[in-house]
């Protein structure tokens, strides 16, 4: 039986589709406990602003819409980053299991329940990462092989004809050849928006580097976490998410993009093509 700490970092989310992740976030945890996975789930949502107005809309929320969940809420400390927010929870958890979850994913009932008797199953895994689709039904390949400057700036930033000549190329990075309906192990790095690890082992890496603001914030911590335990992509574990796409968000983005992906260039080796 497994106690687990969720968190949630919030910069202006819109709140009707936080309403929706909280109440289907209640469905697979109810899953969970009536599967005997889950002894004790607690949630922590962080409050990155804008400003301080942001705090008495999600207690409104959170009170109406985690349902029996017991959670507490993290404001008026300013806008962190993404990564830096989920480490506040992360050292308020003493759970055995943390969940890092986006505010724009939503979870299948089972979702929970499935990669709780995998981490139990299996003691050498550290942490577990989801099928994805999106909300058009679409699925999502955000398991990765690590990236060179090319990847990137194609998949980002070229047009639309441009990636179709390199297709193959983009395929291979998202390792579309191997991420399906079996279990795919030890893939180079996973995305943030759903992480499902041990607690120990991501206190063992220090939690997310908070130098990353924003982007690669999660192919840092992949590498690191590889570094001492085992990443498995588990394709019965399923989501919806709606988010991603920095290069169409706007200039801010973009810049934020950029020195991102240098710093972690620059810390974990350049490939360039």
């Amino acid at each position: 039986m497994i106690r687990l700490g969720i968190s949630i970092v919030t910069y202006a989310p819109n709140l009707a589709l936080l309403t929706q992740v909280l109440a289907q976030l209640g469905q697979a945890l109810r899953h969970a406990r009536q599967h005997d996975e889950l002894i004790e789930a607690r949630l922590i949502l962080v409050d990155n602003g804008p400003g301080s107005g942001w705090r008495e809309p999600l207690q409104q929320l959170l009170e109406t819409a985690a349902g029996s969940v017991p959670f507490e809420l993290l404001s008026g400390h300013g806008n962190l980053g993404y990564g830096a927010g989920h480490n506040l929870a992360l050292q308020r958890s003493a759970a055995d299991l943390h969940l890092i979850l986006n505010p724009d994913v939503l979870l299948e009932e089972d979702a929970l329940s499935v990669g709780l008797a995998f981490l139990a199953a299996y003691p050498e895994v550290g942490l577990v990462t989801p099928a994805v689709w999106d909300p058009a039904g679409q699925r999502q390949y955000l398991c990765k092989r690590y990236p060179t400057v090319l990847d990137l700036a194609l998949r980002g930033f070229a047009p639309a004809g441009l990636r179709r000549r390199f297709q193959a190329r983009l395929d291979r990075y998202e390792l579309r050849d191997q991420i399906g309906d079996a279990l795919f192990w030890d893939p180079p790095v996973v995305s943030g928006c759903f992480m499902l690890g041990r607690q120990a082992s991501l206190a063992q890496v220090g939690g997310f580097r908070p130098e990353y603001f924003l982007y690669f914030e999660d192919f840092d911590l992949s590498l690191r976490l590889a570094a001492v335990t085992r990443l498995v992509y588990v394709p019965q574990i399923r989501i919806v998410h709606w988010g991603g796409h920095a290069a169409r968000k706007g200039v801010r983005h973009i810049s934020l993009f950029l020195r991102a992906a240098a710093r972690f260039f620059q810390q974990h080796g350049w490939r360039w093509w």
